[in-house]
Parts: structure tokens; sequence; C-alpha cells
């Protein structure tokens, strides 16, 4: 059994920047596709940007040019970075694994983890 433990959020700013770390602990296969994901208020939750074992990664239109995804297979962690933060980026973020090369087509494999929130607002 794999579990996430994400980091990195808090209250920001529309146009401030924000990095999230995801832990992950247990045996991750560096050929599996990580991703994030975002639940916004009310939504359900979306898959935003992949990153395959590769390092071939994949993004939601909505985040094109603002989320950058990246690994360390090494440590067991994924990074988001984010730029130019909007107020519909606000909600819980999590990082989990799967099968798949894009955000249409990969499937989260283990338990979720606790998210870390993402709060944009003047």
């Amino acid at each position: 059994q794999v579990r996430f433990a994400e980091s990195g959020g808090g209250l920001v700013q529309p146009g401030e920047s924000r990095r999230l770390s995801c832990a992950a602990s247990g045996i991750v296969s560096p050929e599996i596709t990580l991703g994030w994901y975002r639940q916004g208020p009310g939504k359900q939750r979306e898959l935003v940007a992949v990153i395959t074992g590769g390092g071939i990664t994949n993004y939601a239109d909505s985040v094109k040019g603002r989320f950058t995804i990246s690994r360390d297979n090494a440590k067991n962690m994924a990074v988001l970075q984010i730029i130019n933060l909007k107020p519909e980026d606000t909600g819980v973020y999590y990082c989990n694994v799967g099968w798949g090369n894009t955000v249409s087509t990969m499937r989260p494999e283990f338990y979720w983890g606790r998210g870390t929130r993402v709060t944009v607002s003047s």
C-alpha cells in the first residue's frame, strides 16, 4: 500500500506562486505515472497534471503554462509548481499514482491522502 502526504498549501493572493509537495511512502514504481488532482469547493476532484515515469508531462487546459509537475523517483516525491495563481485554482490538492499517460487516461491506484488546501483570494 502506498500512502501520500501533500504539503505546501496556504492562503495566497491572485498572481502569486506556490510550490506543492507530495511525499509517497511505500514502494512506488519509477515507471508509474504520477498525478496531481484538484478539488475545488463543491466540485469533483479533477486531474490537472501528470508526469510519466519517463518524464513526459500532460496538463489540463485550465492550468497549462502555469502549472509545472516534476518528480524525484529516488526520494519518492513529486512537486507541483504553480505560478500566476487564480481564484479558480482554489481547492484541495492531492497526489496519486496510476497507469495512463495523460490527464484523460490516468486512473488513481491508491487511497487518497489528506491533501493540501490552496486558497487564492485577495
